[in-house]
């Protein structure tokens, strides 16, 4: 396989033309408008859709590529050259890294920023009178301030950092949503969740009494909104729910789920693990109570993510861990918390991770997200095409609205053969059930094969991928 080209001719792979590229975007970011965050000045905006309205509205769009062969202003070739681990071979052939929704791989001025961190500001934070712990605490909370930004919070003080979407989401199934509930209380889920959307209320459930209800989706993979609102009562209490399925690539109208719950006075958390790549975000905008992602899941190291909430919820919520940090006052007889966020983050945290995924986000701010869609979006069209032209190849999850995943199964081979084999030609692709057992299910299968898209992934990646699966459906 050779490097890839930087520039592509639209025609060729038959993507959308620049006004079908319009089209599209309106659909997917309606209204993007500047929205500032009243916590970073000024200076610090980004851009965001500013009311719910129709999901399915059309508006204009702020920017798009110019061509295939480049992600905004930026050369795909000089992208794939951020990303060191790219370059390695697996024996003798180069790697192509499609298990992107598992984790993505590290631009150097992230792992630059882990280094310098070590190198010149490890200390603990907020607690020392020297001089590098100014330094820690200064990259640890400027991290927030970044992390606010880029949601489109109203204030760093409503980002509390935890290890990742999955403590994020018991964080809030333990402290904010389990006092609240009593025997015959209901929360509504979706066949689409992760099981990191799933266990936390199932145990939450079990020790209160309460019941889970859960959303269909369609054929084609996406929640049937009629049935949606069907669920919420009197009874309800929560509502969580993914914004993009992991294993089917679905991305949900979480505008219209975010609406429904709220007319009944229920509050939410939206599973931003897969989207928080790939789709712009403003919190304040979709009016979420709580959202959830993952650093590692937007190039940044593993062990840190985010968790958003309202300030009068977070103030509302219970403590989730007890310890330093976290604590005004201790005497044998009580403690006084700290506010949030302070109040969610006890003990020493992943503060070097922290840094990284605040340099994390600048990467990805700096090429734009509106920017990265477009041109995933194009990958994904073209690889879908593709892979229903290999023999006996069936796609799962085909919702008009997705992005960055292709599942398929393959009629005569076990999912893990054909992720064996694709490892043998360099191809890294997730095999199995994706922690998602239930949406899979619903398609009455057990696992798949999951090629999962970023946008230093290329074409050519997605032709060797189809001539692979060609080369293995040619044994049978």
């Amino acid at each position: 396989m050779t490097t890839a080209n930087s520039l592509y001719d639209l025609a060729s792979y038959g993507l959308p033309s620049e006004a079908e590229l319009e089209k599209l975007a309106a659909r997917y970011f309606p209204e993007l408008t500047p929205f500032e965050s009243e916590a970073s000045g000024a200076d610090l905006k980004t851009y965001a859709p500013k009311a719910l309205g129709d999901y399915e509205k059309e508006s204009a769009y702020v920017s798009k590529p110019s061509r295939y062969g480049a992600v905004g202003a930026r050369n795909i070739d000089s992208i794939r050259a951020d990303f060191p681990i790219l370059n390695q071979r697996l024996g003798a052939n180069q790697l192509v890294w499609f298990d992107n929704a598992a984790t993505t791989q590290k631009p150097q001025s992230v792992i630059d920023r882990l280094s310098y961190f070590y190198a010149y500001e490890n200390s603990n934070i907020h607690r020392a009178a020297h001089d590098l712990a100014a330094r820690a605490t200064d990259a640890y909370e400027e991290a927030r301030l970044k992390t606010a930004r880029f949601l489109g919070a109203p204030s760093a003080e409503s980002i509390a950092f935890v290890r990742g979407s999955t403590e994020g989401i018991n964080l809030v199934a333990r402290s904010f949503v389990k006092p609240k509930l009593k025997e015959g209380d209901e929360i509504v889920l979706t066949v689409l969740e992760h099981h990191a959307n799933i266990v936390p209320w199932q145990i939450i459930a079990q020790e209160t009494g309460a019941l889970l209800r859960v959303a269909p989706v369609d054929e084609s993979g996406q929640i049937i909104l009629s049935q949606y609102a069907k669920l919420f009562n009197s009874r309800t209490k929560f509502a969580a729910f993914t914004h993009v399925s992991n294993a089917l690539g679905t991305i949900v109208p979480i505008e219209a789920l975010v609406s429904i719950a709220h007319s009944y006075g229920v509050k939410t958390l939206i599973d931003a693990a897969q989207s928080v790549s790939h789709i712009p975000l403003n919190v304040a905008a979709l009016d979420a109570d709580f959202l959830v992602f993952s650093g590692h899941k937007i190039y940044a190291p593993t062990g840190i993510g985010a968790l958003y909430g309202k300030r009068e919820l977070l103030e509302e919520a219970d403590v989730y861990q007890g310890g330093g940090n976290m604590i005004a006052d201790v005497t044998f007889e009580r403690t006084i918390y700290q506010k949030p966020p302070a109040k969610f983050e006890a003990g020493t945290g992943s503060i070097a991770d922290a840094a990284g995924l605040g340099a994390a986000l600048d990467y990805v701010s700096s090429i734009g997200l509106e920017n990265i869609f477009a041109y995933e979006h194009a990958l994904l069209e073209y690889g879908a095409r593709e892979l229903k032209t290999v023999r006996g190849l069936r796609l799962i999850g085909t919702a008009d609205h997705k992005t960055s995943i292709l599942s398929f199964v393959i009629d005569g081979f076990s999912n893990e053969r054909v992720g064996k084999f694709l490892n043998s030609k360099g191809i890294a692709v997730r095999s199995g059930h994706h922690c998602a057992q239930p949406a899979l299910r619903n398609f009455g299968l057990e696992g798949s094969v999951r090629p999962s898209i970023a946008f230093y992934n290329t074409f050519e990646e997605i032709d060797y991928l189809i001539e692979s699966l060609r080369e293995l459906t040619r044994t049978f």
